[in-house]
């Protein structure tokens, strides 16, 4: 364990997940603004759906871990609402029971701790016809909707409504882009820039508006050695020097992130 030891957030899901921290995603921006406040943990996988994610709930958060995180911001749904397959692989899950699995993995992470506070993502739209033009050659016919996302976007919805849990309906949020169809994927699933920029301003919404205790907002977290020293840099009167320890250089300001 790296010390000094600091608030951990885990983001756990599927290839949403997995690849947050690629193409400028929303993962990489969340490491950027927590840099020297919080460590983010990425535990996604490619392919995966919330069947899966229940066969390693308790590797991932076992509940004697000596420290457990702060945050898990937690993500299956696109995956489980693939269109059966007739020989019965694939990733599909029938609705009621990726309810059940989502009910079981908030329910486990809920007792880690008092202090571990949750964010669910509801599954985002896809673009149909880009899924046809980049992913049919690699996965052959996907049979992924938009329809079938939207209802279990909704079910996720309703749950976390059900279980007192902060979630963000991202097949809401995205399409909300009047051009989301053309700028908010890589292959018509998975997130570009502008679609992960729309995921860090719902989560850092979220976070502004939570009256969590303590908050977990980016801007009320201490920054680790952030105190003044001699050696930060000299300001431009040459008369003291400057804490930098605050400043952010990343994508925060050209993404308008300002709270």
């Amino acid at each position: 364990m790296v010390g000094p030891v600091r608030p951990q957030f885990v983001l756990f899901g599927s290839s949403i997940v997995q690849f947050s921290f690629s193409n400028e995603g929303w993962g990489a921006t969340l490491a950027t603004l927590y840099a020297r406040k919080a460590d983010i943990f990425l535990r996604g996988y490619s392919g995966w759906n919330s069947r899966r994610a229940l066969q390693v709930l308790d590797q991932i958060f076992p509940k004697d871990a000596p420290i457990q995180p702060s945050l898990v911001i937690v993500y299956f749904g696109g995956n489980d609402s693939v269109h059966p397959h007739p020989s019965g692989l694939g990733p599909h899950i029938p609705l009621p029971e990726y309810i059940e699995n989502m009910r079981k993995i908030a329910l486990h992470l809920k007792t880690l701790s008092e202090k571990t506070r949750l964010i669910f993502l509801s599954a985002p739209p896809v673009n149909e016809e880009q899924i046809r033009e980049a992913l049919s050659d690699k996965l052959g016919k996907l049979n992924r909707t938009n329809e079938l996302c939207r209802i279990y976007s909704e079910a996720c919805l309703e749950l976390c409504r059900d279980l007192d849990i902060k979630a963000i309906d991202l097949w809401t949020a995205i399409q909300k882009r009047d051009d989301w169809l053309t700028e908010c994927f890589t292959d018509g699933i998975h997130l570009s820039s502008e679609g992960s920029n729309i995921v860090v301003k719902e989560i850092t919404k979220v976070l502004t508006e939570a009256e969590w205790e303590p908050s977990l907002h980016w801007k009320s977290l201490p920054a680790e050695f952030g105190e003044d020293s001699p050696y930060d840099p000299v300001s431009p009167d040459g008369k003291a020097t400057v804490n930098v320890s605050e400043l952010c250089f990343g994508r925060k300001h050209s993404m308008g992130i300002e709270n």
